[in-house]
């Protein structure tokens, strides 16, 4: 498939790593010739330097053939107009990132008027998905299918807890929840395991559940799940606008410090609902203050990496339960910043990528069972994928323990009727099924990829 993507920052570059890894022909635009020749250094495409909103910049890329222009300059009007200059009537179709609040509201007529194929607010985004995670405050990662109702969570065994030691196969004798554990990270290690695991303390363990199953298996193993009730927040960005509005729409207590007096003025007037302080965050006795230590849950949301790592690590010294939440946009050092045991480290610019990548492969599949949702999961090592079987497939031939499902690939829920089915080996899969894969591989598009080449 042929792509073109507008602007060379941080989702820009992301994108043009994962897109060209798929093997799509992707031609990528920028301003400045020095992104342009480094993305054309490291990755495998065509490069253009120029104005990605100018028509005749976009047919120098190749637009007239493309199959999918994505612009995600640092500006929403420049990627608003850069999707306004494909055709009406071209195959081309468009996505446009765009952060202003302000368009929030007006989305469905701003995709209409423009015709946009997606249009993407990250902050929103991060937002939705930092709400989702404080369903369970102790999990360090929470990605939600089938419109919510199965969770994939990430959390840490501790040492000498009921799982330390643990044989996967003994499992259920010990707990009584539909749940599948679908991958453990060990170290460097990722480990997509069988009956035979044994758990480890440390281990980081991925499981799959829904809701209900994923609170009563965290109660059996001596994990705290109740609900926070408050939140402090560092930094008045609009990811911290958006989660402030989703949180005390549902009752919470929110406190937001920020120190800039003129956007305290505005979220005091956009979040009514909310305790607003002028003030600097990373002023411990300023944090002291405001009681820090009584809170449930701290997010660090400014736009600067550093200051939020530094104030989450002081709210993690504090000690008790408390639910930490770190926003990460540039820092490279993932490893690093693993190691410092920061709980929920939410990066916006990977789950722009991640939506604007289920969208490239559901076009790649115009027929059969295209990607419904996709998430990166363990820091990216792995991936978790919604199919929905909309007909009659190889998948749909066989039970699983006869299916040739190829090695590094897990099918961990299917969803059926209302019902969440943790699947056996002697369990099918059915037309109108939600499957949920986890895989190690990159670049599914179809249910039937899971398979092998021969049945």
């Amino acid at each position: 498939m042929k792509i073109i993507i507008i602007g060379l920052g941080k989702v820009g570059m992301a994108l043009a790593a994962e897109l060209c890894d798929e093997e799509n022909d992707v031609t990528v635009i920028d301003k400045k010739e020095e992104l342009v020749e480094d993305a054309t250094g490291q990755y495998d495409l065509m490069g253009v330097t120029g104005n990605g909103a100018s028509h005749s910049t976009q047919v120098e890329a190749g637009v007239e053939s493309a199959d999918l222009l994505i612009a995600v300059t640092g500006s929403d009007e420049i990627n608003l107009l850069c999707c306004l200059m494909v055709k009406d009537g071209s195959k081309c179709h468009s996505i446009a990132r765009v952060r202003n609040p302000e368009y929030h509201s007006e989305a469905a007529y701003i995709r209409d008027k423009f015709h946009l194929s997606l249009i993407i607010n990250p902050d929103m985004a991060a937002a939705m998905e930092l709400a989702r995670n404080l369903r369970f405050p102790s999990a360090i990662d929470v990605d939600s299918f089938v419109k919510n109702r199965v969770d994939i969570l990430k959390f840490r065994v501790r040492e000498d807890s009921l799982l330390d030691g643990l044989r996967i196969a003994d499992l259920s004798g010990k707990v009584h929840q539909n749940i599948l554990i679908c991958a453990i990270e060990r170290g460097k290690d990722v480990i997509i395991p069988d009956g035979n695991t044994v758990l480890q303390g440390k281990d980081q363990i991925t499981i799959v559940a829904g809701g209900y199953d994923a609170n009563q298996f965290f109660r059996q193993v001596g994990i705290v799940t109740n609900q926070v009730k408050n939140i402090m927040i560092v930094g008045g960005s609009p990811m911290a606008y958006y989660l402030a509005k989703l949180l005390g729409a549902v009752g919470m207590r929110v406190k937001i410090i920020e120190k800039d007096y003129g956007r305290c003025e505005e979220l005091s007037e956009m979040l009514p609902k909310a305790t607003i302080v002028h003030g600097d965050g990373t002023d411990k006795d300023l944090l002291s203050e405001e009681g820090i230590e009584d809170y449930e849950c701290f997010a660090a949301l400014t736009n600067i990496d550093e200051e939020n790592i530094l104030v989450s690590l002081y709210a993690k010294k504090l000690g008790g339960q408390k639910k930490i939440i770190t926003k990460v946009n540039r820092i490279a050092f993932d490893e690093v910043i693993r190691e410092l045991d920061l709980d929920t480290i939410i990066h916006p610019k990977d789950i722009t990528a991640e939506m604007i990548i289920r969208y490239a492969r559901a076009m790649n599949n115009t027929y059969g069972s295209n990607v419904e949702t996709l998430h990166k999961i363990i820091d990216g090592k792995a991936e978790a994928l919604e199919f929905i079987i909309r007909g009659q497939s190889r998948v749909t031939e066989a039970t699983l323990q006869e299916l040739p499902i190829r090695k590094g690939i897990l099918v961990g829920c299917i969803y059926r009727g209302g019902k969440i089915i943790i699947p056996r080996g002697s369990d099918r899969m059915q037309i109108g099924d939600s499957v949920i894969i986890v895989t190690q591989e990159k670049g599914l598009k179809d249910i039937d990829d899971i398979l092998s080449h021969s049945l």
